[in-house]
């Protein structure tokens, strides 16, 4: 007597990886649908590296003062012209940008830490704890921002590192009160829930479970925070509270020559346009990454 063994392997259906998009390969597709924000990114990404390979860029040194050649009109010799003391304006448009988009990242990154830490210890524990951050954050928020900054900055010693901590220390109010939005609704959600049935401790629960789920605002807000920090730094420059000559930044060019608008307008022109462009892509990044991380949207 024998047994009929069936050899026939059992038909199933693989599913290849390629066919599994992760999420930040459908973030990405969704943010190569905006157009301008992408075009953004990669003007960006040409200012950054003029920032880094600056020196390299230069056509003259940034601080050499030639006054035989003082407002000098932009030409073969000298690209953006020369500022009222004979300096090449394209080669400290280049080395500002160091200084500018420097600051810019850093200040809008302290804001994030400190707006994210105080929101989501607002958001979570509530109670007493979210009323004396509230209250605290109010305070801040009762403040103009910009009279605020150019207050505190007058009272401190005249550095980049002081000026990107003040930036950062007086634009983290909207950022907290957001953040505390999106924990009390989060901190609801069953998954939440779940976390503390098995045990979870308050820390594990805010930094793996909530604070992931909050990122998509946080994101955004950072992008146009960025651009709004270089704004701050090149106002403070531009009334002679921010980065000190012989340093040049986009904010302190701009402050040299608003004394020569109807003699040398590229004085001014050079370091405005810069400006602008920087904070535009930021401004149309941040509505890229806004579409792009909205979980609304379809694939």
């Amino acid at each position: 007597m024998s047994t009929r063994i069936d050899t026939n392997p059992k038909l199933t259906q693989t599913v290849s990886p390629r066919n599994e998009a992760t999420y930040l390969q459908m973030v990405w597709r969704r943010f190569k649908r905006h157009k301008l924000a992408v075009a953004s990114l990669i003007v960006l990404g040409c200012l950054y590296l003029i920032a880094i390979f600056a020196p390299l860029l230069s056509t003259h040194d940034y601080r050499a003062v030639e006054p035989e050649i003082r407002l000098q009109a932009p030409s073969s010799e000298h690209w953006f012209g020369t500022d009222d003391v004979g300096r090449d304006i394209y080669s400290r448009i280049l080395h500002g940008a160091r200084i500018s988009l420097s600051v810019g990242f850093v200040a809008a990154g302290f804001a994030v830490l400190v707006g994210t830490i105080v929101g989501a210890l607002a958001g979570y524990f509530g109670g007493v704890i979210d009323d004396i951050l509230m209250r605290i954050t109010e305070i801040f928020m009762a403040f103009p921002t910009f009279f605020l900054l150019i207050t505190v900055v007058s009272l401190l010693p005249r550095s980049i590192f002081n000026i990107m901590i003040v930036i950062g220390l007086t634009s983290w109010p909207g950022l907290a009160r957001m953040v505390r939005a999106e924990f009390l609704s989060l901190r609801e959600q069953d998954f939440t829930e779940a976390a503390r049935a098995i045990g979870a401790s308050d820390r594990r629960i805010i930094f793996r479970h909530i604070l992931p789920n909050a990122m998509a605002p946080i994101i955004v807000s950072t992008s146009l925070r960025i651009g709004g920090a270089i704004l701050s730094e090149s106002g403070l420059s531009f009334l002679g509270l921010g980065v000190q000559e012989p340093f040049p930044s986009w904010g302190n060019i701009l402050n040299r020559g608003r004394n020569f608008l109807r003699y040398a307008p590229w004085i001014t022109m050079a370091p405005g346009l810069f400006i602008f462009i920087t904070v535009l892509c930021f401004n149309f990044i941040g509505d890229g990454l806004r579409d792009a991380l909205d979980p609304r949207l379809k694939q």
